[in-house]
């Protein structure tokens, strides 16, 4: 009997070329670290004020190295994975059950027909519907998301039968339907099934738009128990909205379920995290599924078979500890043209994404990831074989009290993680899932976590924002490693947000929970250090971990050009000085190094240059606060408070009453975001005068700038740009006065401290 054919492949990417340029910028880094270090030691006659401006370059400059080795370390090994799902019947009574979660957290910023769409797209994936259920979490506590969801479930019976019978490409019926136009080539009868379903899908769309939450809730009782409800005070409410074992007339698409978990004033709801806990919680004891899919509730399945190549990654090792979870790059629909506002993250994943998976596997991104159960219950990839031994050695101890300490005293979540933790890939057995409603309300009760290990061992990891990051950790650190998922079509389909406002309170939010996790016993160093975290992958963590760590130095690197243009010094070398050709080849190598790393994944200059000028807005501003914040909320003086990102429900951005020139163009409130970059801004525009006026007057000194600060200077401004035409806009493209007065005190502080 010949072997099986193999489900994947790992392809290794060759990159000796590139390895060639890191090394370059490598050794100027280091000959910019020696030349510093040279001048200072033999700066006989140095003046105090230079003096402490090359130590805090020499500094900065130290950072920058120790940055760059870094991300050469994650770059330096990257490898793909190629997936072959055509040979999965072969191994059909293999293919395992799958949970899928949907978490939506805000009716009013993730629209309900954004999360009906998700939902609608993952009913109609190629799987055995038997196979699946979808469960969609609402810790917005929404009766009209629940009202959708209620009415998706009607539609699907259309759609999901349509899309299997004719090869839907896009099964998320918002994109299908703006996307395709009228198919006059097809058949009669396809176009007449197409216009009825379309309809369809509009009058769900107008029902679930036009809808009042007041209106429903007194006009429908289905919808009694959001009767009064408060958004951070309320009950559990779980609702069946279609069992898929109950089915007698052949509608083939998965149950779906509504969660909208208990939250009392008295207990910490730990945002995502906790919401994500519940849903493993109740889909145990409901459907017990060994695999979870979890999305974002505008992540929609772009690709049909996304999860039989999710598949080939989690069935197709020889080892399941290469898989223990499986990760899809976050890829954006609908986004802008040239990235303006830096955060569709395409070169991170193409470049860090598949180095990271050629070491102990891609970070897990918090949406778009099948985890094995088990493995988020805390399993070591060697449990099976302890047991063995242990049970060889007659040891005393229960395995059905350690989970009960663990993971609380529900009889039948233990007895479901049992068959889990014990290796069961097959599917439970089929269940009313109505008669286990009491049972699922048990488990996501408010109180149900105390005492165990949900949030530490088991489960979604708290004590960050950035709960992702440090539940990929935590699982790599056990010992398991991770798969990257990448297909063509792109597995999922998310939005980015749009404007200034939304882009960078996303970037805070992150660098908020990743500077959280650099100062638990979570970072990864202590991982490494304690665990079985390798080296090398604690190393990669760091590149993301440290985003918050770069505001200050940048911060303060990029006020040395300024300062030195106000006070008449200088910190780089001059034209006429030897030094002075190490920092122009290092600028002209990195620039050159990072243009065409987005000339390698086929994106434009423009794109190239908008991430520029958005990184250094990004450190100067959200990763600036984020560094802030933490260090009040360390010593007491301040709370984390988790900010929803709002979610775009159009796919043209056409229909906002934007014109197309100005999508792309820098948004303003007065959140404080804003006040570090609007300072950057105006203290280059009078840095720059300053000097010009002292080079035009005649009042430079020997020891003045020179052409190094007045480039660095203009550079930032350029990068700034979009502040600058914000300091003169109008409406939401003006900065508002009250940000603009901050910033120009701040402008004030630093001209008098430069005198």
């Amino acid at each position: 009997m010949g072997r099986a054919k193999k489900l994947q492949e790992r392809v290794p990417i060759r990159r000796t070329a590139w390895k060639l340029a890191d090394l370059v910028v490598l050794s100027l880094l280091l000959a910019l670290l020696a030349h510093r270090a040279t001048s200072l030691l033999g700066g006989a006659g140095t003046t105090p004020p230079r003096c402490w401006l090359a130590v805090a370059a020499l500094f900065c400059e130290a950072w920058f190295t120790l940055l760059w080795l870094l991300n050469m370390n994650c770059k330096w090994n990257p490898v793909r994975f190629e997936t072959y799902p055509d040979r999965l019947p072969e191994r059909a009574d293999e293919l395992p059950a799958v949970d899928v979660f949907v978490t939506t957290a805000d009716p009013e910023l993730e629209p309900p027909v954004v999360t009906v769409n998700t939902v609608l797209s993952l009913l109609a994936v190629d799987y055995p519907a038997g196979k699946l259920a979808c469960y969609v979490s609402d810790d917005g506590c929404s009766p009209l998301t629940c009202y959708a969801l209620r009415e998706a479930a009607a539609f699907a019976r259309l759609w999901v039968p349509f899309c299997r019978r004719h090869g839907v490409g896009v099964r998320a019926p918002l994109v299908y339907f703006s996307s395709t136009s009228e198919p006059r080539a097809a058949g009669q009868e396809f176009l007449q099934e197409w216009t009825v379903i379309k309809n369809e899908y509009e009058k769900l769309v107008s029902q679930v738009e036009k809808l009042e939450e007041a209106t429903l809730v007194q006009s429908d009782s289905e919808f009694t128990e959001f009767l009064g409800v408060e958004r951070n005070n309320h009950p559990t409410v779980i609702k069946v909205l279609w069992d898929n074992s109950k089915s007698t007339t052949g509608e083939g698409f998965p149950s779906l379920v509504y969660i909208s978990r208990e939250k009392r004033p008295r207990f910490h709801q730990h945002f995502k995290a906790g919401a994500m806990n519940v849903l493993t919680r109740v889909s145990a004891v409901l459907t017990n599924a060994p695999i979870m899919l979890n999305v974002d509730c505008d992540m929609f399945a772009n690709n049909p078979q996304v999860i039989l190549h999710a598949m080939c990654l989690l069935l197709g090792f020889d080892n399941e500890v290469h898989s223990g979870f499986v990760q899809a790059p976050q890829i954006f629909y609908d986004a802008l043209k040239d990235d303006p506002f830096g955060n569709q993250t395409e070169v991170m994943y193409k470049k860090l994404g598949y180095g990271f998976a050629g070491l102990q596997g891609i970070y897990y991104n918090g949406t778009g990831c099948f985890h094995r159960r088990k493995v988020i219950y805390g399993v070591p990839p060697d449990f099976i074989t302890r047991q063995v031994k242990q049970r060889i050695k007659g040891s005393p101890y229960s395995e059905e009290l350690q989970l009960q300490v663990k993971l609380g005293n529900q009889k039948e979540l233990i007895k479901s993680a049992w068959s889990i933790i014990s290796g069961d890939m097959l599917p439970a057995p089929t269940v009313d899932l109505s008669s286990r409603i009491e049972v699922a309300k048990e488990v996501s009760a408010c109180s149900y976590e105390t005492s165990t290990c949900w949030g530490q061992e088991i489960g979604w990891v708290y004590g960050s924002t950035t709960e992702d990051i440090l539940t990929g950790q935590r699982i790599h650190a056990a010992g398991w490693k991770s798969a990257l998922l990448n297909t063509n079509p792109p597995a999922f389909l998310g939005s980015a947000p749009t404007g200034g406002p939304a882009s960078l309170t996303q970037y805070k939010r992150w660098a908020t929970g990743l500077f959280e996790i650099l100062l638990s016993r979570n970072n990864p160093i202590l991982l490494s250090i304690c665990r079985r975290l390798q080296f090398r992958q604690c190393l990669a963590y760091l590149v993301i971990d440290v985003w918050p760590l770069r505001a200050p130095f940048e911060l303060c690197y990029s006020l040395l050009g300024p300062y030195c243009l106000l006070a008449n010094h200088s910190f780089l070398p001059k034209p006429s000085e030897s030094g002075f050709s190490i920092p122009l080849a290092l600028f002209l190598s990195y620039n050159t190094y990072n243009f065409m790393e987005y000339m390698d994944c086929r994106l434009s200059a423009r794109a190239w240059w908008n991430n520029q000028r958005m990184q250094r807005i990004i450190s100067s501003s959200a990763w600036l606060l984020a560094f802030l914040t933490v260090l009040l909320k360390t010593i007491g003086l301040s709370d984390t408070v988790f900010e929803v990102t709002r979610k775009d429900k159009s796919t043209s951005g056409g229909d906002c009453g934007t014109d197309e020139a100005n999508l792309g163009r820098f948004t303003f409130d007065s959140s404080p975001v804003f006040v570090p970059a609007t300072a950057i801004a105006i203290l280059n525009i009078v840095a720059i005068a300053v000097g010009v006026w002292r080079v035009v007057a005649g009042a430079a000194e020997d020891g003045g700038p020179g052409v190094g600060e007045f480039v660095c200077c203009s550079w930032l401004l350029l990068c700034f740009w979009p502040f600058v035409t914000g300091i003169v806009g109008k409406g939401s493209y003006g900065i508002p006065w009250s940000v603009k007065l901050k910033a120009g005190l701040l402008v004030a502080a630093f001209v008098h401290f430069c005198r």
